[in-house]
């Protein structure tokens, strides 16, 4: 017997079929319940959720195929199993590459339709449990690309183990560099669309232009250049999740578009009339303030309110320091495989100078830096002499020498001494000059005539 009562759609244009079906499943232990066009059945499938469709092929208007593209397109979560008093091969074919479960030749004994289902039913059901085991590992295991051993990072990552099995709308944010689309990733891959299609787009990368094709897709003839038709990214990333980053930047007039798809459900391409349906999942992210731009009507409120369903807050490098270490020692070894190289880790001198250091680039600039350290390193550690100046200086002590030899100038020495006093103090303002002056306790002119004559970058 069934588990429990599975809710079966049975769609037959003959009264008969559909009466004899019904009363063999119901006494099976199914839930059944019937429609005489497919019209009819993806209206009902629209609105409820059943665990399985049986539907005729030949019928008035609407076919059963045609029935099984729709319910496809629409994203509609359910096995549909194709019966017809017309069968070959071709047919059982065609109607599994759109997507059928089975397919069932008519004349039948109800013990095959039954056993089908039963079938069909097990098979469910051990989807559902790896679905369900799949979400309590990802809860337990982040992604080895995140590092997170700071306390702010490792709420970051609760939340984003909350929301990732719900189908809301994310909104992501946080300074460039901080990994927003990293944790967008860790957002698809514990939900139940891990196995779908993860497309990011970066709204501020395409000219305005031609985000809207970026998006929605569009038609031959469309506009210059179009010479086919395209599907946009909404219709890639179908059944999975699809990031707009950088939100910010997106062109009001498109955000329209885009908050009419959202609360529709449905997708036009340029150059086209008819209406798609799209399930794709939202996240958006961005380093700017919304709120400023919604005061200065650049953003609409509603799709912000739209997209900020769950918002995730990404502290910057500089917030959440203990994270620095642990990511230079991932950055080696990921770097070591990809350049062939057996670096070992990182002095304590280096250390203390990655820590002092402000980071406005984040975790994407701490990249680039152990790269760069790595080539230029000729032992099988990360020294000093391997980082650039500016991050050397971060830690510098009172110079007893100038450019590496000994000096008993008086001149010479104060020089470099306010060289290095004026780089620590931008790096600890993180490149505030206004508030660095103020530390230094020189005019504003002043310390931009004295960065110029030192060279300070």
């Amino acid at each position: 017997m069934i588990d429990r009562p599975n809710k079966i759609l049975i769609v037959d244009d003959e009264p008969n079929m559909l009466h004899m079906l019904s009363t063999v499943l119901r006494q099976d232990g199914f839930d059944p319940q019937t429609a005489e066009t497919a019209q009819k059945a993806l209206e009902l499938a629209s609105t409820e959720n059943f665990d399985f469709i049986l539907t005729d092929v030949r019928m008035p208007g609407m076919d059963g195929l045609q029935l099984l593209e729709h319910i496809r397109a629409q994203g509609i979560d359910v096995i549909v199993i194709v019966m017809s008093a017309y069968g070959n091969i071709e047919l059982a074919l065609e109607a599994m590459r759109k997507g059928a479960y089975d397919y069932i030749s008519k004349p039948f004994k109800t013990d095959e339709v039954v056993l089908t289902l039963r079938k069909a039913s097990e098979r469910e059901r051990l989807r559902r449990e790896v679905v369900r085991l799949r979400r309590r590992l990802s809860r337990t295991e982040q992604s080895p690309e995140i590092v997170a051993n700071s306390e702010a990072m490792k709420e970051v990552l609760k939340t984003v183990h909350q929301v990732a099995p719900f189908e809301a709308s994310v909104l992501l944010t946080g300074e460039s560099g901080t990994g927003k689309e990293l944790l967008a990733k860790e957002i698809h891959r514990c939900s139940a669309r891990s196995a779908g299609p993860f497309v990011a787009l970066n709204c501020g990368a395409i000219p305005q232009g031609l985000l809207e094709s970026e998006l929605f897709g569009h038609t031959a003839g469309a506009f210059t250049g179009a010479v086919a038709d395209k599907p946009g990214l909404f219709e890639e990333a179908e059944g999975g999740t699809l990031l707009l980053d950088e939100i910010g930047c997106m062109d009001v007039s498109l955000q329209v578009k885009l908050l009419r798809t959202l609360d529709s459900g449905e997708i036009r391409r340029v150059g086209e009339t008819a209406t798609r349906k799209t399930s794709a999942r939202i996240l958006a992210a961005t380093n700017e303030d919304l709120e400023a731009r919604m005061d200065m009507g650049l953003f609409r409120r509603d799709l912000y309110y739209r997209l900020n369903v769950m918002h995730i807050h990404i502290p910057s490098l500089r917030e959440r320091r203990e994270d620095i270490i642990p990511l230079v020692e991932h950055f080696v070894n990921i770097l070591n495989k990809k350049m062939g190289l057996k670096i070992r880790g990182i002095t304590s001198e280096a250390q203390d100078a990655l820590l002092s250091y402000p980071w406005k680039g984040n975790v994407r600039e701490l990249q680039n830096l152990v790269e760069r350290a790595m080539i230029l390193t000729s032992d099988d550690l990360i020294d000093l002499s391997s980082l650039p100046y500016d991050i050397r200086m971060a830690t510098a002590k009172v110079p007893f020498s100038v450019e590496g030899e000994e000096t008993l100038s008086l001149k010479k020495a104060s020089k470099e001494l306010e060289k290095t006093l004026i780089v620590r103090v931008l790096n600890r303002t993180g490149g505030n000059r206004s508030q660095a002056a103020s530390l230094l306790e020189i005019s504003y002119p002043s310390l931009l005539q004295k960065i110029k004559e030192y060279g300070i970058t």
